[in-house]
Formats: structure tokens, C-alpha cells, sequence
């Protein structure tokens, strides 16, 4: 058996036998399989399966030092009604991972945590995009953490055991991917940092890179980080990324399943070429509608719904047996390629703006008398209402503690929440508890000004933000009213900061699909072209330097050249609303509250 094994690893050896070196198998029978992966100076991670889970598609378990996470893959075989990807992705984090016991009256795992829910949405963003467009069925990844020793990140893992479970199955999805954590410690990028590491590195940055280099994903925070510092450590992490790309690839060519087929709805052929037939009939208006910059987001989109019921008229009167959900969907495919079109002709949005040309931007302070701080930020149709209030200490944010062993964070006294009424789309819906959305976008938003805020301030902060309107990018528009919010209050805060949303538009080489031929990098983008764009790349930061950064990518991967690109309209584009903010309050309101009144509120409990 030993020897076996030993010739099937020299073969896949001396097939790639560039990467040897950074791949290594320990185990392998039958029916299961250990790899590890090794970095420059680094602990390795271990990439193993075929022991737990067989029932799943895909099962792998991911490990790094004494922490385990074991992702499962399951994709249904009957096609869902949606016409997109109906993708689950949960993250569980058990005291029992900790040899601990939940210590709630019942004693076991009760709601999910924010912690989770920021990790499943880490996943979510790092797998979505490298799924067939046509991949219409309901599919679920879970990652349970199984072990944990309170020094590695688990959420790293996560993501490599996930991308491994689904390289494996037979669920159709275009990987692997690789994940990794980049700290910046006494100016040295450090490959997944500890947890002591990264209390003490001024940069937090998760990297997704699929092969060729390809930036699936970004999301970090960073400590006042300069833009090149940045680049370089994007760099870095998409390089490290390619050993764990290579191992699971090399996983899947040894012990993967062929691929199952899928059924996919044609959407050319019924009833005679109908793509044709709903371009005819509409390009025209839509293009009417797209170059009218006197159009605001609920005109348009009331516009564009005319049309389509039009078109759908148009259709019943001269076809019969006509399926109104395929008509849809080629309404949309043609609306999305008219819209992208424009923007290539003519170098100019639907709203009038250039490419680089910011919304008109408003700033307002110091609304409401009894509030400590408040402010309200509007950008073009984004309007948000940010509060400060100020508390004793005593009321830090107090974590759990299966959250303080996986993040290390054990209190926070700078908080941001963050809230999406149904009112700001013109909208009707229930108000509860924040979705996994507002949850997400809050601690984007919150990592954007956390590290302005000073460490030692001996009070707690309580920035609240309310979205009142939404035509894209909220939560950057709360970076820019939370900080905003926080001079009017008297925090003195180092500086102030301001984030964007850089989109993109591509267009794809006919005869090469993976290559990008022509591409529009967007400065702060709308709504519409957030939806209908590839890209959707929020920045914060002072002039100084960066504070946080996510990427949220549609098709299936960046080359490291556009993410530059995007990078460097960001920058420039955050020191225009800067400078406008400025204009408006540009220190500290000190004297709002006196020592008196600080003095009373730390004893008001």
C-alpha cells in the first residue's frame, strides 16, 4: 500500500514538479488524502478529506497549527425556480471546538453570532463568483469549526477547506481558489499572523486569489496603511495564494469527481430567435432612457419596468404560448448589454457623470440639540443620518466567548450599527432584526473609522447610522457621516475619513473567454451600476493612508492591474470628499461637552 501510494505521488510529482516543494502528502489511502501546504518562514496549512462527510458532494478539512474547520459541499440535482444562484453559505463556530460549554440557561449553541455571520459572508463573496452563470441550483456549503487553539484565525481555513470540498465534488463551479491572511508587523508582511501578530500589525487583509494570479476577493482593515503599502501586501497575498491554488488543483486532478452536467435554459431558439425579436422592440427606448441624465434611481427604473410591459404586449399579440419568465430573462440579458454598451460608446454614465466624476455631495452637523453628535451625509440619492452617543466605559460592547478565542477582540468601546429601512428604496418590507446585509456593511463601515478613533478614549462610543436613501454605496456614505458625526460629538479623532465604491465594466474577448479585452473603471457608483456592473469596490481611508477595503467581484476574477487601477481612483476620489467635508467641520467640537458633562456621564450608571 505504501509503496502504491509513494509511486502515484512521484508521478503527480514529476508532472508538476515546479511546486514540489511546496506540496507534500503524508497520508493517502483509498478513500482519503492529506496534503500540506508551506509558505516562506510560515506555518503550514494541512488540506485533507475522504474520512469525514462521504455522503456530501465534497467534504475537505483545512488545518493550521491545532485549528480545524471541516467545509461540506451539497448541490440539489433538480433545478431551483430562481434564475440565479441560490448559494447558502454558514459558518459555525461550537464551544465544544474549544473544549468549553456554552454558558446560556440551556447550555448549547442558541443564535448565530455576528462573528459567524461576518465569516459566512467572507466565504459567500470568496466562492460566488467562480460559479456558472447558468448554475441555477440550490447549493449549500457549511463550514464547521472543529478544533481551535486560540492562536490561528479559523476564517482562513473556512475558505480553503470550502474551496477544496467543492474542487473535489461534483458540483460544477470553475476553481479552486486560495485564501490567505496578510499582516503588516514592524513594516513586514507576514503570511496568516497569529493572533499576537496581528494585535500588533497595522494591516488586516484577507486575499482570494483563483490561478493565473486573479483576485477573487479582498476585505481588510488596516491602521492609516499608505495606498503602496497596500498594493504591496495585494501583491504578496495573491502570490502566496497560488501554493494552496496548485495543491487543490493537483487535489482534484487525484481524487476529484468528474463534473455532473447540468441543464441550462436556452434562451435563442423558442419561438424563432426571441432575443432578436426583444432587441428589435426595445433598444431603442432603453437607450432613450440610459442617456436622459434627468432621470433619477426610481424614474428610470419605473421607465424600464414601461418598456418591458410594453415589449411583453408587443409579444402576446404575436406569438402564442408565450413563456413570460424566458421573456424576462432575455429582457434583462439585453437591458444589462445596452446598459454596459453605453458606457464603452460614449465614455459617460446614465446619470451625465465622466467616469471619475463624483456625485454632488451635501454635509450637515450638529442637527439635534440633546444628541452628543449627529450629522447627515448626502451623496447624489444616498442619504444617511449618523448619530454619536457617549457612555462610562462600563458600557463597552462585551463579546462571547467562542468570539473572543476566534477574533481575540474581548471588548469593544468604539461600535458602529448600522440600519437599511425599507423606505430608502421606496420600498415596503419588515423592520426586525439586522439581516445578515446590515450586518455586514455596519462592520465594514465600522473598520473604516475604528482606526481613527483613539485607543485610549475613556468612553464608550455608540455610532449610530440610519440609510434614508439608498442609490448605492451606503455604507461608504456612513463612513463619511459617522465621521463627520464624531468631530460634532468631540472625539478627536486622528483624522477624518471617507470611503467609495469603485465599479467596473468589462468586456470579454469572443474568442477567449477568460480574457478581458476592454474594461471602464467607475468612481462612485450608482445603484444601476452596481447591479448591472462586475464590481463593486469599497475604499475608506484619511489622505493619509487606507483604514479598510472590500472587494466584491461578479465575474470570475481580476487581473492585479485593474485592482490597481481601482485602487488609485479610490485614493483620489476620497480626498475630494475629504476636502468637501472640510468645508463643513474640520476639528473636534470640543467644547460641545465640557469636563462636567463628561463627569457625569461616566457616573450615570
Amino acid at each position: 500500500m505504501i509503496s502504491r501510494v509513494s509511486s502515484r505521488w512521484l508521478a503527480c510529482s514529476s508532472r508538476h514538479g515546479q511546486h514540489v516543494s511546496k506540496r507534500r502528502l503524508f497520508v493517502c489511502c483509498t478513500n482519503s488524502f492529506e496534503y500540506k501546504v508551506d509558505f516562506s518562514e510560515r506555518s503550514s496549512i494541512k488540506l485533507s478529506g475522504g474520512k469525514y462527510a462521504r455522503l456530501s458532494d465534497g467534504c475537505a478539512v483545512a488545518t493550521l497549527g491545532d485549528t480545524s474547520v471541516m467545509a461540506t459541499a451539497v448541490s440539489k440535482s433538480t433545478k431551483s425556480s430562481s434564475n440565479f444562484l441560490p448559494l447558502t453559505v454558514d459558518y459555525r463556530q461550537k464551544a465544544a471546538a474549544a473544549g468549553r460549554i456554552p454558558t446560556n440557561y440551556l447550555r448549547r449553541e442558541l443564535s448565530v453570532s455576528e462573528h459567524e455571520i461576518l465569516t459566512s459572508r467572507l466565504i459567500d463573496r470568496s466562492l460566488r463568483p467562480l460559479f456558472p452563470s447558468t448554475y441555477c441550483f440550490d447549493t449549500q456549503i457549511m463550514c464547521n469549526l472543529l478544533a481551535v487553539d486560540g492562536i490561528n484565525h479559523p476564517d482562513i481555513l473556512s475558505i480553503n477547506a470550502a474551496s477544496t470540498a467543492l474542487a473535489l465534488s461534483d458540483i460544477p463551479w470553475n476553481g479552486p481558489v486560495g485564501a490567505v491572511r496578510i499582516g503588516l508587523c514592524d513594516n513586514n508582511l507576514v503570511t496568516n499572523p497569529t493572533r499576537r501578530e496581528l494585535s500588533n500589525s497595522d494591516l488586516n487583509l484577507v486575499v482570494v486569489s483563483a490561478a493565473k494570479n486573479l483576485v477573487i476577493m479582498l476585505e481588510g482593515s488596516a491602521n492609516n496603511v499608505l495606498q503602496q503599502d497596500v498594493l504591496k501586501a495585494i501583491k504578496f497575498g495573491v502570490k502566496e495564494c497560488q501554493h494552496i491554488v496548485n495543491c487543490i488543483n493537483n487535489l482534484q486532478k487525484e481524487f476529484g469527481k468528474p463534473k455532473r452536467e447540468f441543464e441550462t435554459k436556452n434562451v435563442d431558439d423558442t419561438n424563432g430567435n426571441l432575443e432578436t425579436v426583444i432587441d428589435s422592440l426595445c433598444e431603442i427606448k432603453l437607450r432613450e432612457i440610459f442617456t436622459n441624465v434627468n432621470h433619477d434611481k426610481i424614474s428610470r427604473d419605473t421607465a424600464v419596468k414601461d418598456v418591458k410591459t410594453e415589449v411583453f404586449e408587443n409579444l402576446k399579440s404575436n406569438f402564442d404560448n408565450l413563456n413570460l419568465e424566458l421573456c424576462s430573462i432575455i429582457f434583462d440579458k439585453v437591458c444589462k448589454r445596452i446598459f454596459r454598451n453605453l458606457i464603452f460608446e460614449n465614455d459617460t454614465r446614465c446619470d451625465g457623470r465622466k467616469l471619475d466624476e463624483l456625485r454632488n455631495i451635501s454635509c450637515e452637523v450638529d442637527l439635534y440639540k440633546p444628541l452628543h453628535g449627529s450629522a447627515l451625509f448626502q451623496r447624489g440619492q444616498t442619504q444617511v443620518f449618523c448619530t454619536v452617543a457617549l457612555d462610562s466605559i462600563d458600557s463597552a460592547l462585551k463579546l462571547d466567548p467562542m468570539t473572543i478565542l476566534t477574533s481575540g477582540i474581548n471588548e469593544k468601546n468604539f461600535f458602529l450599527h448600522y440600519e437599511f429601512p425599507p423606505y430608502a428604496t421606496n420600498d415596503i418590507g419588515r423592520m426586525g432584526p439586522s439581516m445578515r446585509r446590515e450586518i455586514g456593511h455596519g462592520a465594514l463601515a465600522e473598520r473604516g473609522l475604528r482606526s481613527v478613533v483613539p485607543e485610549n478614549f475613556p468612553f464608550t462610543i455608540r455610532l449610530t447610522s440610519e440609510v434614508l436613501e439608498s442609490n448605492g454605496s451606503s455604507s461608504m456614505a456612513s463612513i463619511c457621516g459617522g465621521s463627520l458625526a464624531l468631530l460634532d460629538a468631540g472625539v478627536p479623532i486622528s483624522q477624518p475619513a471617507a470611503g467609495v465604491a469603485i465599479g467596473l465594466i468589462t468586456n470579454y474577448d469572443e474568442s477567449d473567454s477568460s480574457h478581458i479585452k476592454d474594461y471602464r473603471v467607475l468612481t462612485d457608483i450608482l445603484g444601476i451600476e452596481d447591479y448591472l456592473g462586475d464590481m463593486d469596490f469599497k475604499l475608506a481611508g484619511t489622505k493619509k493612508g487606507i483604514t479598510a477595503l472590500q472587494a466584491d467581484i461578479k465575474i470570475p476574477g481580476l487581473p492585479l492591474k485593474i485592482v490597481m487601477e481601482a485602487v488609485e481612483a479610490a485614493t483620489s476620489a476620497k480626498h475630494k470628499i475629504i476636502n468637501i467635508m472640510n468645508n463643513t467641520i474640520q476639528s473636534s467640537r470640543y467644547h460641545i461637552l465640557s469636563c462636567a458633562q463628561y463627569f457625569l456621564i461616566s457616573i450615570i450608571k
